[in-house]
């Protein structure tokens, strides 16, 4: 049996069933955007992820030596340079080891200023080598200060060997050096060091900083150079070490 529809009926029935369909495919394609996001939220800033975890932990350390250091004004890096700094490095708990051939290594974190304030943290690796006849091994904080452009620009390449690109010296500590820190203001780097509770500037000739781009890449997508070039601001969970700086610092560039 042959079943006829008005022409104005068929038409109202057809574009009823376009509208439907095109409803379909609307929810499905949004419900797979959401099921995406999430996914580029733990690759790239995650919460749950073992690399954002080592990002906190880099952080974490970091703001905590910083800010044990500078809470003793006697022996603390002099505001007066800090406020003068481009960059902050701190590489918390290297070790030295040392047999016949002696070696350095460790990781930490720069933050950079912007007119924002300080910058998200970028994960970088120290390390470095000497020969001697020496036996022991011990593990010693590093502070880094990046006083001008030149210094700033070294940061950004792959390799950075200190002394070696720019020129640096060992700061000077204590509430009164801000007035004798006039021979070291045209180095680009200044290094402290504290062992063992002792906190002085540091001669760290020959050490490499190298960027550990592997978790730069895996927590915030970019590239050390990328972060620090962008003024990226921190997230939540790696927050502690820019802010531990700005406690000292407020000037913003």
């Amino acid at each position: 049996m042959r079943v006829s529809f008005p022409a104005g009926r068929l038409t109202r029935a057809l574009l009823m069933v376009a509208l439907v369909s095109l409803g379909v495919c609307g929810v499905a394609s949004v419900q797979a955007q959401q099921q995406r996001r999430p996914q580029q939220r733990t690759s790239r800033t995650g919460a749950a992820s073992p690399r954002a975890k080592d990002a906190a932990r880099h952080a974490q350390e970091a703001a905590r030596v910083f800010g044990q250091i500078m809470r003793t004004p006697e022996r603390a890096i002099p505001k007066e340079l800090l406020e003068k700094a481009e960059a902050v490095a701190v590489f918390p708990g290297v070790l030295k080891a040392a047999f016949i051939v002696g070696g350095r290594k460790g990781q930490g974190v720069i933050t950079r200023r912007t007119a924002n304030g300080w910058s998200a943290p970028a994960f970088y690796n120290v390390g470095g080598g000497s020969v001697g006849l020496q036996v022991g091994g011990s593990k010693t904080d590093f502070v880094l200060l990046i006083m001008n452009e030149e210094g700033l620009k070294g940061l950004l390449e792959d390799k950075f060997e200190i002394g070696g690109e720019a020129s640096i010296a060992a700061g000077p500590v204590g509430r009164t050096a801000g007035a004798s820190t006039n021979a070291t203001l045209d180095a680009g780097i200044l290094t402290y060091s504290r062992s063992r509770g002792a906190f002085i500037g540091a001669s760290l000739k020959g050490v490499a900083i190298t960027p550990d781009n592997d978790l730069n890449e895996s927590y915030y997508g970019k590239t050390a150079s990328e972060v620090l070039s962008s003024g990226l601001r921190a997230p939540t969970l790696v927050r502690s070490f820019p802010l531990a700086v700005s406690r000292y610092s407020v000037r913003r560039k």
